[in-house]
């Protein structure tokens, strides 16, 4: 890690920012600390389901019913789809170990679907098939590799959750009484799979958009009862609101969005929170577009990349201001859990585009 890097990454931990060993297919420019490395993923799918597992492991899941697993930095990918499924659309993927992830399918009724495969894709179970018709199931998250959440759209009013204390083998419904009344027109976005996070063994968020105000709603007790917080993203459109959240602990997160349509302006795209989400406040040099993916480096206190089909941006300062460090078209950002030795952080997008984060060598 060169000089130039250490001195924008601040309050990175040295030596745990090692992302990369190998050179960005396109160099980072001088001003540019960082650049994505684009690996050859064989398909043209889009994957806005991304889950970073180390710097050589990572999974991703898109269109198509496609799944792919690396475990060589995306020198190489291997294709491990669920056989049959080709209709399905994923949008999210957790994993917690080159062997066992958890995928989820969206759509109305039963295209709404919960996979899950213990052997590194070479099979996979249906762990939860929606059966309402008026439901739509969007993004999930993991507080450990056992306890788990599915989020849901709203139905008559509420949203809908699901549950898991078994890893993701099995999902069962939570009581809708602990949520607050949905606004007309909220929904949550099936664009990064960040629409919920976790943060430790008990806090989780959604990112809500389509209403008036787009909103952050909060739980501390896995997903039993929740609050909810205005967020100063652009709202009053069902093209906009939040679109992302990444929380490095209970406290401190940030919030990414805007108005997703190509060539609207979205002028507050990225806010953060240094108390849990109970405030928000606006990125006084936000990206300069719609952002739909945003994650924390690991091992670092005020470092995260945001991501958008117009570019990628980095910020050393918590949230505050934000940088453009690249011009591709990319979906979704994962970087590894921060109590995984070592670092890494992946991107994901549209026709196959994987790529994972370098930095620059003086």
């Amino acid at each position: 890690m060169g000089k130039t890097l250490r001195t924008l990454l601040t309050g990175a931990c040295g030596a745990a920012l090692a992302l990369g060993a190998s050179a960005p297919a396109r160099a980072a420019a001088p001003d540019r600390p960082m650049a994505w490395e684009l690996k050859s993923t064989g398909t043209d799918a889009r994957f806005r389901g991304l889950a970073a597992v180390s710097r050589a492991t990572a999974w991703a899941a898109g269109t198509k019913g496609t799944v792919l697993l690396t475990r060589d930095g995306g020198t190489t990918w291997r294709d491990v789809s669920p056989p049959g499924e080709r209709g399905l659309e994923f949008r999210d993927i957790e994993a917690f170990d080159a062997r066992n992830a958890v995928v989820l399918a969206i759509g109305e009724g039963e295209a709404s679907r919960i996979l899950r495969t213990e052997d590194g894709g070479t099979t996979w179970t249906e762990a939860f098939r929606n059966t309402d018709p008026k439901a739509f199931y969007d993004c999930v998250t993991f507080f450990d590799r056992r306890h788990g959440l599915a989020l849901g759209d709203p139905v008559d009013g509420r949203f809908r959750l699901l549950a898991t204390d078994d890893g993701g083998r099995a999902w069962r419904p939570l009581p809708t009484a602990g949520l607050p009344a949905a606004l007309s027109g909220e929904a949550a976005f099936a664009a990064s799979g960040q629409c919920v996070v976790g943060s430790g063994p008990r806090d989780a968020w959604i990112a809500t958009g389509g209403a008036t105000v787009s909103r952050v709603l909060h739980s501390t007790d896995r997903g039993r009862t929740w609050t909810a917080t205005e967020a100063p993203l652009p709202a009053g459109d069902a093209a906009r609101g939040v679109f992302g959240l990444a929380f490095r602990d209970r406290s401190h997160g940030l919030a990414v969005g805007g108005d997703y349509r190509a060539g609207r302006p979205s002028p507050r795209a990225a806010a953060a929170s240094g108390n849990g989400g109970r405030t928000w406040h606006v990125a006084t040099a936000p990206p300069a577009a719609y952002r739909s993916g945003v994650a924390w480096l690991p091992h670092t206190r005020t470092t995260a990349l945001a991501v958008g089909p117009t570019g990628s941006d980095f910020t050393t300062d918590g949230g505050r201001t934000w940088r453009t460090f690249d011009t591709g078209s990319y979906d979704t950002v994962d970087c590894v859990p921060a109590a995984t030795p070592g670092a890494g952080c992946w991107a994901a997008g549209e026709k196959g585009r994987i790529a994972r984060l370098v930095l620059r060598k003086d």
